[in-house]
């Protein structure tokens, strides 16, 4: 058993200088984990990063990496999620700014006119300009903590980028794997039909020439008809399917049709071969994890900055001005003035609102390191049950294969000894529906082992670099 610290993989690496003053004793509490996986017998143990980037490639299907790609420079979550980080680098860089003294200038002119006892008017004209600072000194890092915050939850926000980026391939690759199921189940389908109607010919046949009785005939036009009324629900699934993934893609329906049409029109066949790594690799590896850390790391600086509430604060302000009576002497040494005050305020009463702030984020900290606990447990499972998923739907594959085999050897030799007037034609129904069925459960297993594997690359952090 091992365990690993948040601040370990992403704290003053990721989050620069401004996040290593944060101290808390939850963003540095260890969480344990587990050495290896418990279910990844057959899958070798390397570090999977190399095959986890642009995982979709090793379908080796062209057409769902074109779909993927251009899904993820078109897709509306993808552009609001990079808005969303422009927002967050705006607001750190604001928040930065508080540490810097703030500069003003004012400039104001005026006149003024008066009468003497002779009752001659005169006038006075009066100018004045300068410049006002201010700077809050943070003598108890209250505005780093600050800054250390913005910091983190820019740095959540990047791999809620990521995020979106990884859940968005994995939806696209599921669709399309229910596309080209759909689409090879519809052949199967059309094959299907097309061997009912010759047994339902045959049947009339037999009919006609008075070797069986009509009973024959009308099961077998049953049976055809109930394939038939399969195809407009497949067609459907298709062209649902295809929306789907034009509205993942951000196109307009009907843009993919053409992409979609080209190329391997085949189930997506994943790799047996893929790198698994260790628990801890994973944990670095994914994005929501990593988005959990620094959210955790965010509520520690926040933590901070409530906590330094209890100290003094320094302001210093300063002015420098010019004020005179006359236009041309308003650069004269003489008429400048200078002021510089220091000022230091200290809460003394506030009724408990600072400890209560102090409390409230305590608490906000602690919620984080549990959804960062959550969200660690919540990876390493998704990780066990997909690699549970991908060796059961293997072993279910091979199965349904050899049943299908011999199912169609069945149906084959059924319709021969029908037409030589051996067996009856319910024999030969069961044995078409048998082998239908098994088709149909094939495709499906076949889906299911493909999306085992997109979900297996998913868990382990695959779909972004």
């Amino acid at each position: 058993m091992k365990s690993i610290r948040l601040l370990v993989f992403s704290g003053c690496i990721l989050l620069g200088n401004g996040s290593c003053g944060v101290h808390s004793p939850l963003a540095h509490a260890p969480l344990p984990l587990p050495a290896g996986w418990k279910n990844a017998a057959n899958f070798p143990v390397a570090s999977p990063t190399r095959d986890l980037s642009r995982w979709w490639h090793r379908f080796e299907d062209p057409t769902l990496n074109r779909v993927i790609v251009d899904a993820l420079h078109n897709s509306p979550d993808m552009a609001s999620a990079a808005a969303r980080i422009r927002e967050s680098r705006a607001r750190r860089n604001a928040t930065a700014a508080a540490l810097f003294p703030s500069l003003g200038s004012t400039a104001a002119a005026g006149a003024s006119a008066s009468q003497n006892d002779s009752g001659s008017s005169h006038s006075n004209s009066s100018y004045s300009g300068g410049l006002n600072a201010s700077w809050e000194v943070d003598l108890f890092g209250k505005n780093h903590s600050a800054l250390a915050a913005a910091a983190a939850d820019l740095g959540a926000t990047e791999e809620n980028f990521h995020s979106v980026q990884a859940t968005l391939a994995s939806e696209i690759a599921i669709a399309y794997t229910n596309l080209r199921v759909a689409e090879a189940g519809l052949q199967v389908l059309h094959q299907t039909i097309k061997s009912r109607e010759e047994t339902s010919k045959l049947a009339a046949w037999r009919t006609q020439a008075g070797q069986a009785d009509s009973l024959e005939s009308s099961q077998a036009l049953s049976s055809l008809e109930q394939a038939r009324a399969a195809v407009p629900a497949l067609e459907q699934t298709i062209a649902q399917t295809r929306n789907q993934l034009t509205l993942l893609s951000g196109k307009l329906p009907g843009s993919l049709d053409g992409l979609l049409a080209s190329g391997k029109q085949t189930i997506p066949n994943p790799s047996r071969i893929l790198a698994v790594g260790i628990p801890a690799d994973t944990i670095r590896q994914r994005p929501d994890v990593r988005v959990a850390g620094y959210q955790l790391l965010a509520a520690a600086a926040n933590s901070r900055a409530a906590d330094a509430e209890r100290f003094p604060s320094l302001n210093l302000t300063g002015s420098l001005g010019l004020n005179t009576l006359g236009s041309e002497k308003l650069f004269n040494p003489q008429s400048a003035t200078v002021g510089i005050i220091a000022g230091i305020s200290s809460p003394i009463f506030d009724a408990g609102r600072i400890q209560a702030n102090i409390a409230a984020q305590t608490a906000v900290e602690a919620q984080t390191y549990q959804n960062y606990r959550t969200t660690v447990l919540t990876a390493l499972s998704e990780v066990e049950d997909a690699l549970i998923a991908c060796r059961r739907t293997g072993e279910r594959l091979e199965i349904l294969e050899r049943a299908a085999a011999a199912a169609r050897e069945a149906a084959k030799l059924a319709r021969q000894r029908y037409a030589a007037g051996v067996v009856d034609i319910l024999t030969v129904l069961d044995t078409e529906r048998a082998l239908l069925g098994l088709e149909s459960d094939l495709f499906t297993i076949r889906a299911d082992r493909s999306t085992a594997y997109i979900q297996l690359y998913k868990a382990l952090g695959g779909g972004w670099s």
